[in-house]
């Protein structure tokens, strides 16, 4: 039984991994110390590169009470493999379709023995 398990799991991560049709680039903002001026200072390193992936985007209508026009708002939600590991706080720069938007993680990814689906924000600045 949990061998028929494993490989239904398999299969279904198979499946879903050719959906990706987009690549993502991940860069994080370190705090690095020069080498000859000695000086401490942010410096932006790419940590990974070209790592399939699908950006899904969901839409929620939503009303604030006392107003009467409905307000829909839109999210982004990235599914990538599960041992995909980025940090909290990283720059996630998403191609999908012709389109390249930065982003960045707005919570705990959801894992999955399948996939790890993870709430992105636009990426306005670094913290």
């Amino acid at each position: 039984m949990v061998e028929a398990i494993r490989r239904a799991q398999i299969a279904a991560r198979k499946a879903l991994e050719c959906t990706y049709e987009g690549l993502l680039t991940v860069t994080e903002h370190r705090k690095e110390k020069g080498a000859e001026t000695k000086l401490t200072g942010y410096k932006d390193i790419v940590v990974m590169e070209n790592q399939p992936c699908k950006l899904s985007y969901e839409s929620i209508q939503s009303v604030q009470q006392g107003e009467s026009a409905l307000a829909v708002t839109q999210t982004a939600k990235l599914i990538i493999s599960p041992e995909v590991v980025i940090k909290a706080g990283s720059k996630i720069t998403i191609t999908q379709s012709g389109v390249t938007t930065d982003y960045t993680s707005s919570g705990v990814p959801a894992v999955y023995p399948t996939h790890q689906e993870i709430m992105l924000e636009l990426f306005e600045r670094w913290a």
